[in-house]
Protein backbone atom coordinates (compact mmCIF):
# COMPACT_ATOMS: atom_id res chain seq x y z
CA UNK A 1 0.00 0.00 0.00
CA UNK A 2 2.59 2.92 0.95
CA UNK A 3 4.43 1.98 -2.62
CA UNK A 4 0.90 2.11 -4.59
CA UNK A 5 0.02 5.78 -2.23
CA UNK A 6 3.28 6.94 -3.02
CA UNK A 7 2.73 6.27 -6.85
CA UNK A 8 -0.38 7.98 -6.80
CA UNK A 9 0.87 11.29 -5.42
CA UNK A 10 3.29 11.47 -7.86
CA UNK A 11 1.02 11.07 -10.65
CA UNK A 12 -1.03 13.56 -9.01
CA UNK A 13 1.24 16.02 -8.62
CA UNK A 14 2.22 15.15 -12.15
CA UNK A 15 -1.69 16.04 -13.38
CA UNK A 16 -1.63 19.11 -11.46
CA UNK A 17 1.46 20.63 -12.65
CA UNK A 18 1.22 19.47 -16.19
CA UNK A 19 4.51 18.31 -16.46
CA UNK A 20 5.41 16.89 -19.84
CA UNK A 21 5.70 13.09 -18.85
CA UNK A 22 1.64 13.62 -17.18
CA UNK A 23 1.15 15.23 -20.85
CA UNK A 24 2.53 12.17 -22.93
CA UNK A 25 0.88 9.96 -20.71
CA UNK A 26 -2.93 11.68 -20.86
CA UNK A 27 -2.22 11.90 -25.55
CA UNK A 28 -1.52 8.26 -25.24
CA UNK A 29 -4.20 6.91 -22.80
CA UNK A 30 -6.70 9.39 -24.94
CA UNK A 31 -4.99 8.28 -28.69
CA UNK A 32 -5.17 4.30 -27.61
CA UNK A 33 -9.02 4.45 -26.08
CA UNK A 34 -10.34 6.77 -29.18
CA UNK A 35 -8.89 3.68 -31.67
CA UNK A 36 -10.72 1.60 -29.45
CA UNK A 37 -14.17 2.99 -29.62
CA UNK A 38 -13.80 3.79 -33.33
CA UNK A 39 -12.91 0.27 -33.73
CA UNK A 40 -16.29 -1.10 -31.28
CA UNK A 41 -18.15 1.29 -33.47
CA UNK A 42 -17.21 -0.28 -36.75
CA UNK A 43 -15.35 2.78 -38.15
CA UNK A 44 -12.58 0.26 -39.70
CA UNK A 45 -11.87 2.83 -42.51
CA UNK A 46 -10.29 4.70 -39.66
CA UNK A 47 -9.17 2.36 -37.93
CA UNK A 48 -7.73 -0.55 -40.34
CA UNK A 49 -5.10 1.68 -41.04
CA UNK A 50 -2.47 3.07 -38.69
CA UNK A 51 -1.00 5.94 -40.70
CA UNK A 52 -4.66 7.05 -41.81
CA UNK A 53 -5.88 7.06 -38.34
CA UNK A 54 -2.84 8.66 -36.91
CA UNK A 55 -3.81 11.36 -39.11
CA UNK A 56 -7.11 11.80 -38.79
CA UNK A 57 -6.59 12.19 -35.12
CA UNK A 58 -4.39 14.67 -35.29
CA UNK A 59 -6.48 16.89 -38.12
CA UNK A 60 -9.43 16.58 -35.50
CA UNK A 61 -7.21 17.33 -32.79
CA UNK A 62 -6.11 20.65 -34.49
CA UNK A 63 -9.43 21.25 -35.08
CA UNK A 64 -7.90 21.92 -39.21
CA UNK A 65 -10.72 19.21 -39.93
CA UNK A 66 -9.63 18.75 -43.74
CA UNK A 67 -12.70 16.13 -44.35
CA UNK A 68 -10.75 13.54 -46.28
CA UNK A 69 -11.25 11.20 -43.55
CA UNK A 70 -14.14 11.09 -40.94
CA UNK A 71 -16.57 8.56 -39.29
CA UNK A 72 -19.31 6.94 -41.29
CA UNK A 73 -21.71 5.74 -38.90
CA UNK A 74 -23.54 7.44 -36.19
CA UNK A 75 -22.01 5.74 -33.24
CA UNK A 76 -18.96 7.37 -34.83
CA UNK A 77 -19.63 10.64 -35.43
CA UNK A 78 -20.85 10.63 -31.38
CA UNK A 79 -17.78 9.34 -30.75
CA UNK A 80 -15.83 11.81 -32.41
CA UNK A 81 -18.31 14.87 -31.09
CA UNK A 82 -18.31 13.56 -27.56
CA UNK A 83 -14.56 12.00 -27.03
CA UNK A 84 -11.81 12.96 -29.11
CA UNK A 85 -13.23 15.84 -30.08
CA UNK A 86 -12.75 17.79 -26.28
CA UNK A 87 -10.04 15.58 -25.16
CA UNK A 88 -8.00 15.85 -28.54
CA UNK A 89 -8.54 19.53 -28.08
CA UNK A 90 -8.04 19.94 -24.77
CA UNK A 91 -4.50 18.31 -24.67
CA UNK A 92 -3.47 19.45 -28.19
CA UNK A 93 -4.08 22.85 -26.24
CA UNK A 94 -2.49 22.45 -23.02
CA UNK A 95 0.80 21.02 -24.81
CA UNK A 96 0.94 24.02 -27.10
CA UNK A 97 0.72 26.42 -24.09
CA UNK A 98 3.12 24.43 -22.11
CA UNK A 99 5.35 24.84 -25.07
CA UNK A 100 4.91 28.68 -25.32
CA UNK A 101 5.78 28.86 -21.68
CA UNK A 102 8.62 27.12 -21.73
CA UNK A 103 10.05 29.08 -24.77
CA UNK A 104 8.75 32.04 -22.21
CA UNK A 105 10.51 30.85 -19.23
CA UNK A 106 13.96 30.44 -21.38
CA UNK A 107 13.76 33.94 -23.08
CA UNK A 108 13.50 35.19 -19.36
CA UNK A 109 16.06 33.93 -17.62
CA UNK A 110 18.02 34.86 -20.47
CA UNK A 111 16.74 38.27 -19.83
CA UNK A 112 17.37 37.98 -16.22
CA UNK A 113 21.12 36.89 -16.71
CA UNK A 114 20.08 33.58 -15.81
CA UNK A 115 21.30 31.68 -19.15
CA UNK A 116 24.47 29.60 -20.13
CA UNK A 117 26.77 29.83 -22.85
CA UNK A 118 29.56 27.27 -21.90
CA UNK A 119 30.06 26.16 -24.90
CA UNK A 120 30.43 29.31 -26.71
CA UNK A 121 33.87 30.44 -28.78
CA UNK A 122 35.41 33.22 -30.50
CA UNK A 123 33.03 35.65 -28.77
CA UNK A 124 33.76 38.65 -26.47
CA UNK A 125 33.30 38.70 -22.39
CA UNK A 126 33.26 42.21 -21.12
CA UNK A 127 33.21 41.93 -17.21
CA UNK A 128 31.02 45.31 -15.71
CA UNK A 129 28.55 47.93 -16.82
CA UNK A 130 28.89 51.30 -16.85
CA UNK A 131 25.52 52.59 -18.91
CA UNK A 132 27.55 55.60 -20.97
CA UNK A 133 31.01 54.18 -21.76
CA UNK A 134 29.84 50.24 -21.97
CA UNK A 135 26.76 50.44 -24.04
CA UNK A 136 29.17 52.46 -26.36
CA UNK A 137 31.62 50.11 -26.35
CA UNK A 138 29.47 47.21 -27.12
CA UNK A 139 28.26 49.20 -29.61
CA UNK A 140 31.38 49.58 -31.30
CA UNK A 141 31.95 45.53 -31.50
CA UNK A 142 28.45 45.02 -32.89
CA UNK A 143 29.61 47.34 -35.87
CA UNK A 144 32.69 44.99 -35.63
CA UNK A 145 31.38 41.46 -35.52
CA UNK A 146 31.02 39.20 -38.45
CA UNK A 147 27.63 37.42 -39.68
CA UNK A 148 28.99 34.06 -38.26
CA UNK A 149 31.02 35.71 -34.74
CA UNK A 150 28.62 34.75 -31.87
CA UNK A 151 27.17 37.66 -29.93
CA UNK A 152 29.05 38.92 -27.06
CA UNK A 153 28.42 37.85 -23.47
CA UNK A 154 27.90 40.54 -20.37
CA UNK A 155 28.66 39.86 -17.02
CA UNK A 156 27.53 42.46 -14.64
CA UNK A 157 26.50 43.05 -10.98
CA UNK A 158 24.28 45.85 -11.33
CA UNK A 159 21.76 45.83 -13.17
CA UNK A 160 18.73 43.14 -13.57
CA UNK A 161 18.43 42.98 -17.26
CA UNK A 162 20.24 42.68 -20.18
CA UNK A 163 20.48 46.31 -21.36
CA UNK A 164 20.95 45.42 -25.21
CA UNK A 165 18.57 42.32 -25.81
CA UNK A 166 19.13 41.21 -29.47
CA UNK A 167 22.70 42.62 -29.20
CA UNK A 168 24.23 40.79 -26.08
CA UNK A 169 23.94 38.10 -23.99
CA UNK A 170 24.06 38.32 -20.67
CA UNK A 171 25.00 36.66 -17.41
CA UNK A 172 24.40 38.02 -14.02
CA UNK A 173 26.81 37.86 -10.97
CA UNK A 174 26.78 38.82 -7.44
CA UNK A 175 30.58 39.97 -8.35
CA UNK A 176 32.47 40.11 -11.27
CA UNK A 177 35.76 38.10 -9.96
CA UNK A 178 33.41 35.09 -10.16
CA UNK A 179 34.66 31.93 -11.86
CA UNK A 180 31.27 30.18 -12.56
CA UNK A 181 29.89 33.13 -13.64
CA UNK A 182 33.27 33.54 -16.25
CA UNK A 183 32.32 29.75 -16.85
CA UNK A 184 28.60 30.20 -17.65
CA UNK A 185 29.74 32.91 -20.02
CA UNK A 186 31.87 30.67 -21.83
CA UNK A 187 35.04 32.62 -21.56
CA UNK A 188 37.16 29.46 -21.65
CA UNK A 189 36.19 29.74 -25.09
CA UNK A 190 36.38 33.23 -25.85
CA UNK A 191 39.04 35.32 -28.45
CA UNK A 192 38.87 38.65 -25.60
CA UNK A 193 38.17 39.30 -22.05
CA UNK A 194 37.34 43.27 -21.29
CA UNK A 195 37.37 44.05 -17.94
CA UNK A 196 35.87 47.39 -16.29
CA UNK A 197 34.73 47.45 -12.91
CA UNK A 198 33.23 50.13 -10.99
CA UNK A 199 36.70 50.76 -9.18
CA UNK A 200 40.35 49.47 -9.90
CA UNK A 201 40.10 47.34 -6.86
CA UNK A 202 37.03 45.42 -8.54
CA UNK A 203 38.94 45.52 -11.94
CA UNK A 204 42.11 44.27 -10.39
CA UNK A 205 40.55 41.55 -8.85
CA UNK A 206 38.47 40.69 -12.20
CA UNK A 207 41.12 40.79 -14.04
CA UNK A 208 43.42 38.24 -12.31
CA UNK A 209 40.91 35.58 -11.90
CA UNK A 210 39.70 36.03 -15.37
CA UNK A 211 43.54 34.71 -16.10
CA UNK A 212 43.54 31.98 -13.96
CA UNK A 213 40.11 30.70 -15.19
CA UNK A 214 40.88 31.03 -18.63
CA UNK A 215 44.82 30.81 -19.74
CA UNK A 216 44.13 30.81 -23.43
CA UNK A 217 41.66 34.01 -23.65
CA UNK A 218 43.21 37.65 -24.09
CA UNK A 219 42.69 39.76 -20.92
CA UNK A 220 42.27 43.46 -21.71
CA UNK A 221 41.58 45.69 -17.94
CA UNK A 222 41.27 49.47 -18.21
CA UNK A 223 41.76 51.15 -14.95
CA UNK A 224 41.94 54.99 -13.86
CA UNK A 225 45.19 54.84 -12.01
CA UNK A 226 48.27 53.46 -14.10
CA UNK A 227 50.26 52.22 -10.65
CA UNK A 228 47.04 50.03 -10.47
CA UNK A 229 47.72 49.21 -13.58
CA UNK A 230 51.56 48.00 -13.57
CA UNK A 231 50.55 46.02 -9.98
CA UNK A 232 48.58 43.84 -12.34
CA UNK A 233 50.84 43.76 -15.46
CA UNK A 234 53.29 42.34 -12.92
CA UNK A 235 51.17 39.94 -11.64
CA UNK A 236 50.26 38.43 -15.19
CA UNK A 237 52.24 40.04 -18.25
CA UNK A 238 49.60 38.34 -20.65
CA UNK A 239 47.06 40.88 -19.54
CA UNK A 240 46.64 44.43 -21.70
CA UNK A 241 45.77 47.25 -19.53
CA UNK A 242 45.04 50.29 -20.52
CA UNK A 243 44.21 53.73 -18.67
CA UNK A 244 43.20 56.95 -19.89
CA UNK A 245 45.56 58.41 -22.55
CA UNK A 246 43.48 62.04 -22.01
CA UNK A 247 46.27 63.70 -20.90
CA UNK A 248 48.65 62.52 -23.59
CA UNK A 249 46.41 63.47 -26.33
CA UNK A 250 45.74 67.12 -24.69
CA UNK A 251 49.24 67.82 -24.98
CA UNK A 252 49.89 66.09 -28.15
CA UNK A 253 47.20 68.50 -29.87
CA UNK A 254 48.71 71.58 -28.03
CA UNK A 255 51.62 70.69 -29.52
CA UNK A 256 50.84 69.08 -32.56
CA UNK A 257 47.14 70.34 -33.92
CA UNK A 258 45.06 67.48 -35.45
CA UNK A 259 46.13 64.58 -32.83
CA UNK A 260 42.92 63.65 -31.14
CA UNK A 261 41.62 63.55 -34.70
CA UNK A 262 44.03 61.38 -35.85
CA UNK A 263 43.91 59.28 -32.22
CA UNK A 264 39.98 59.41 -33.36
CA UNK A 265 39.92 57.83 -36.96
CA UNK A 266 42.69 55.27 -35.56
CA UNK A 267 41.00 53.60 -32.93
CA UNK A 268 37.29 53.90 -34.05
CA UNK A 269 35.85 50.94 -36.59
CA UNK A 270 33.23 53.70 -37.74
CA UNK A 271 35.72 55.71 -39.81
CA UNK A 272 37.48 54.90 -43.07
CA UNK A 273 41.05 54.66 -41.54
CA UNK A 274 41.29 52.49 -38.69
CA UNK A 275 44.61 50.86 -36.77
CA UNK A 276 44.00 46.79 -36.98
CA UNK A 277 46.48 43.61 -36.19
CA UNK A 278 46.92 40.32 -37.69
CA UNK A 279 48.99 37.13 -36.38
CA UNK A 280 51.60 35.85 -38.93
CA UNK A 281 50.68 32.08 -39.15
CA UNK A 282 53.37 29.12 -38.91
CA UNK A 283 53.05 29.09 -42.81
CA UNK A 284 54.38 32.84 -43.91
CA UNK A 285 58.09 32.15 -43.16
CA UNK A 286 60.35 35.17 -42.38
CA UNK A 287 59.98 38.39 -44.28
CA UNK A 288 61.51 41.94 -43.81
CA UNK A 289 59.20 44.83 -42.21
CA UNK A 290 60.20 46.75 -45.85
CA UNK A 291 59.00 43.69 -47.83
CA UNK A 292 55.73 43.38 -45.41
CA UNK A 293 55.42 47.16 -46.12
CA UNK A 294 55.47 47.42 -49.39
CA UNK A 295 53.25 43.60 -49.93
CA UNK A 296 50.36 45.56 -47.73
CA UNK A 297 50.67 48.32 -49.63
CA UNK A 298 50.20 47.21 -53.07
CA UNK A 299 47.93 43.87 -52.06
CA UNK A 300 45.62 45.93 -49.75
CA UNK A 301 45.93 48.98 -49.93
CA UNK A 302 46.64 48.82 -45.96
CA UNK A 303 49.66 50.82 -44.22
CA UNK A 304 52.15 48.92 -42.25
CA UNK A 305 52.86 50.87 -39.01
CA UNK A 306 54.29 48.70 -36.51
CA UNK A 307 54.75 44.68 -35.31
CA UNK A 308 54.34 43.54 -32.81
CA UNK A 309 57.49 40.48 -31.12
CA UNK A 310 57.47 38.91 -27.83
CA UNK A 311 55.57 41.08 -25.92
CA UNK A 312 56.27 44.21 -27.10
CA UNK A 313 55.56 46.91 -29.79
CA UNK A 314 57.83 48.52 -32.06
CA UNK A 315 56.29 51.32 -34.37
CA UNK A 316 58.16 52.43 -37.90
CA UNK A 317 60.60 49.87 -37.70
CA UNK A 318 63.73 49.56 -39.86
CA UNK A 319 63.51 47.98 -42.96
CA UNK A 320 65.56 45.21 -42.66
CA UNK A 321 63.85 43.81 -39.33
CA UNK A 322 62.90 40.40 -39.60
CA UNK A 323 59.25 39.37 -39.00
CA UNK A 324 58.61 35.54 -38.09
CA UNK A 325 55.36 33.57 -37.46
CA UNK A 326 53.94 34.64 -34.37
CA UNK A 327 54.48 38.10 -34.95
CA UNK A 328 51.72 40.65 -35.04
CA UNK A 329 51.53 43.21 -38.03
CA UNK A 330 50.04 46.41 -37.09
CA UNK A 331 48.22 48.01 -40.28
CA UNK A 332 45.81 50.82 -40.80
CA UNK A 333 43.18 49.98 -43.63
CA UNK A 334 39.35 50.95 -44.30
CA UNK A 335 38.67 47.66 -43.40
CA UNK A 336 39.75 44.31 -41.05
CA UNK A 337 41.99 41.76 -43.94
CA UNK A 338 40.64 38.45 -42.91
CA UNK A 339 43.45 36.29 -41.29
CA UNK A 340 41.84 32.92 -42.90
CA UNK A 341 42.11 34.59 -46.52
CA UNK A 342 44.90 36.34 -46.31
CA UNK A 343 47.34 35.74 -48.83
CA UNK A 344 50.89 35.98 -47.44
CA UNK A 345 52.49 35.37 -50.87
CA UNK A 346 51.49 38.85 -51.41
CA UNK A 347 54.48 39.68 -49.13
CA UNK A 348 57.78 39.89 -50.91
CA UNK A 349 60.12 36.89 -49.29
CA UNK A 350 57.26 35.22 -48.44
CA UNK A 351 56.44 31.23 -49.65
CA UNK A 352 54.43 30.86 -52.42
Amino acid sequence: MPVFSRVLRRAYVALAELTWSALLLMLVAHFLVSWLLLALAGESALTDDAVGFVYYYMVTATTVGYGDLSPSSDAGRLITALWILPGAIAIFTATLGKLLSGISEVWRRKMKGLGDYHGREGHLVVLGWQDGTSRAMLELVAGERTEDEPLPVLIAKSIEDNPMPGEIDFVKAQRLADPQALERAGAKGARSIVVRGENDDETLAAALVATTVCPSSHVVAHFEYQATADILSRQAERVETITSLSSELLVRSARDPGSSKVAKLLLSAASADTAYSIKVPERAGPFTYEQALTGLRKGYRATLVGIGQNGTVDLNCLDDVTISSGDTLYYICDHRLDGASFDWSKLNGAPR
